[in-house]
Order: C-alpha cells, then sequence, then structure tokens
C-alpha cells in the first residue's frame, strides 16, 4: 500500500474558535467541527507530508493512541472530509507532476 498525502481545500471556510476548529465546505454546505486530534490532522495537511508521517510523528507522540489505531481513525477522518471536498487526497505529494489527487476517494 503506497503512501497516502492530503491537503486543505481552498473550497472550505475554517476558522479556530474558542479552542475548536470549525469547518464548513462551500461545496455542499458541510459543517464539520473538529476535536484536538482532528484539527492537528487538518493543519499538517500540507500536501507534502504523508499521513502515516502525521499520525506516528504528530498524533501518536501527543495523544496515547496506538499507531494502528491511529491511523485506522485518521483514514476515516480523512475519507470523510475528502467526500466533502474539504481535503483532497493523493498517492503523491501534491504539487508532484504525477499527482492523481482527488477531492472523493
Amino acid at each position: 500500500m503506497g503512501e497516502t498525502y492530503i491537503a486543505r481545500s481552498t473550497a472550505i471556510a475554517a476558522r479556530m474558535i474558542g479552542g475548536e476548529m470549525m469547518i464548513m465546505s462551500a461545496v455542499d454546505s458541510t459543517f464539520f467541527t473538529l476535536n484536538e486530534v482532528a484539527t492537528l490532522i487538518w493543519q499538517s495537511a500540507d500536501g507534502q507530508t504523508p499521513l502515516s508521517e502525521i499520525v506516528t510523528k504528530r498524533i501518536c507522540e501527543d495523544f496515547d493512541v496506538t499507531p494502528e489505531e491511529a491511523q485506522r481513525h485518521a483514514g476515516q477522518f480523512v475519507t470523510e472530509l475528502a467526500q466533502h471536498g474539504i481535503l483532497l487526497v493523493s498517492d503523491q505529494p501534491f504539487g508532484s507532476t504525477t499527482s492523481s489527487a482527488s477531492p472523493t476517494p
């Protein structure tokens, strides 16, 4: 299985309010309030860092969770936000000429 790269869509509105990240999709007006772990993934979604690295170097180091459990939950979160066009997902870093990014899985 290859790496997964994630990037924040520009078709969203996002604000940190009272310590919580609020995100709304401009595509379908879906609204999300992110918890601390989801916010960390969102903030790390630079299109260049593999999701596996975000999980092992950020989530597992900051939270008491196994890499397997963190990877599973992170994958579910990314899939859900990608379905709403909030996160873009690719098997290559974004900006790569061979990228196969898509707003939905």
